[in-house]
């Protein structure tokens, strides 16, 4: 006869699946981790100082290296305020930054020393790594309350005094500055990013690279808001990604909040380091401030199946961005955005037209691209303006746009559509009247 009473060893494995479902910080996790013996090392106890000043990358380093030599184990920032420079994460090592734990970038780019590294939809051959390098780094996990810190403001304030001086400053890069993003993860599965506040980088927040199965919960993402404009401060970049949730976090910066990135140019879709951005997820999310609240581009060749639903938006420039490279044969498909409540007197719900600065088609023809089944439904509140839908002529096939169930207050009613057949507004109100193209 079986036993109804369940067994020490099924109720030892859910207690376990219940530990691994909860925060990183919670303190059944933290017990858990001391009972079963799980190496945790304090960065105190590997030398860091918590004094603001001290360069503390040799002894964060060297907890990570002991950790991984053990086997794996939780690197722990206790509160304080530690600068360090580039780290280097590995396999089944992961991060705890506790509540009032601010590890925060260096300034001197010395301490990020150039290296290859993925960005802006290529490798460059040298430019600076990140405060937190993880590659192949299956199941890490980056946790707790505290602040990844990028110490921002005197980066920004040289790129806009280099780009200022510059003898042509619209052709001056966003790689002409000497800068570190915050994160940077790598062909890396089950990652899991929760709580922790991503804060003034110098460059991109978290920029993930060919990862799966990524779920960022809770986190935060700010640039102060006494800076108007700080350089490239994209909130998350999905860059060659698949199977990735974003739920309940908060973005208030300059730039994209969410950006879906990949390969660029006439030959992008031979590019096998750039696979397509697909399968992504974000949900019950606050975009205070921002460029956009997602963006497709500026370098993206397929992206396909993104849902963004059940959010706010509030000072941000747009909604959706599908940014159209001339030169790179784009195919943007099955993205929508619904149930968007809208809260600002300025900004536009889309916008989808020719993005053309720093294209380059090397000699090649003018490729052709496809946006079809992109949906916006259920989008209410007061905000700018409709928006824009515009192809690069000759060489964008437009398909399937459709705006549903939209109650809204706009200073600008209509949606400019031009070159464009396959738009359908429905039941659409704007200032009280129904709209129709």
């Amino acid at each position: 006869m079986t036993s109804l009473v369940p067994s020490t060893v099924h109720m030892r494995r859910r207690f376990v699946l219940s530990l691994l479902a909860a925060p990183l910080w919670h303190p059944a996790a933290r017990a858990a981790a001391a009972s079963s013996e799980v190496p945790v090392i304090p960065i105190t106890d590997a030398g860091a100082i918590a004094d603001g000043a001290t360069v503390n990358t040799r002894a964060i380093q060297s907890a990570i290296d002991r950790l991984a030599a053990r086997g794996g184990g939780t690197v722990r920032v206790p509160p304080g305020v530690f600068v360090s420079g580039a780290l280097f994460f590995k396999p089944k090592v992961h991060l705890q930054l506790d509540r009032g734990a601010v590890l925060r970038c260096s300034t001197d780019m010395a301490n990020f020393p150039p290296r290859r590294t993925r960005i802006e939809g290529h490798f460059q051959e040298r430019f600076n790594p990140a405060l937190i390098n993880a590659d192949g780094c299956d199941g890490l996990r980056i946790g707790g309350e505290g602040t990844l810190d990028g110490a921002g403001r005197p980066i920004w304030d040289e790129f806009w005094k280099r780009r200022r001086a510059a003898p042509d400053p619209h052709n001056f890069r966003n790689l002409d500055v000497a800068r570190a993003r915050l994160a940077l993860i790598e062909r890396s599965r089950g990652v899991v990013v929760e709580g922790v506040t991503f804060k003034d980088s110098q460059f991109w927040n978290l920029h993930l690279y060919r990862c799966e199965d990524v779920t960022v919960r809770g986190a935060r993402f700010e640039v102060p808001d006494d800076y108007k404009q700080a350089p490239s401060t994209d909130g998350i970049d999905l860059d060659s990604c698949r199977n990735v949730t974003i739920e309940r976090c908060h973005f208030s910066v300059t730039d994209d909040c969410i950006a879906a990135k990949g390969s660029k140019g006439p030959r992008a879709l031979e590019d096998r380091d750039s696979p397509p951005v697909e399968h992504i997820r974000v949900r019950d999310c606050v975009f205070r401030r921002g460029h956009s609240v997602m963006t497709l581009g500026s370098e993206a060749t397929v992206v396909r199946d993104v849902v963004v639903e059940d959010c706010t938006a509030l000072d941000v420039e747009m909604v959706a961005v599908l940014k159209l490279r001339p030169d790179t044969p784009q195919r943007y498909e099955d993205i929508h955005f619904r149930n968007i409540a809208l809260d600002s007197t300025r900004g536009s719900v889309i916008g989808m037209q020719p993005w053309t600065q720093y294209v380059d088609l090397g000699g090649a023809a003018p490729p052709q691209s496809v946006v079809r089944n992109v949906t916006l439904s259920r989008i209410r509140g007061r905000f700018g303006a409709l928006g824009t839908i515009k192809p690069n002529p000759g060489q964008t096939r437009i398909d399937g746009i459709v705006l549903k169930d939209v109650d809204l207050q706009l200073a600008k009613a209509g949606l400019d559509v031009s070159g464009a057949s396959g738009v359908r507004l429905e039941n659409v109100v704007v200032n009280g009247n129904p709209v129709s193209l």
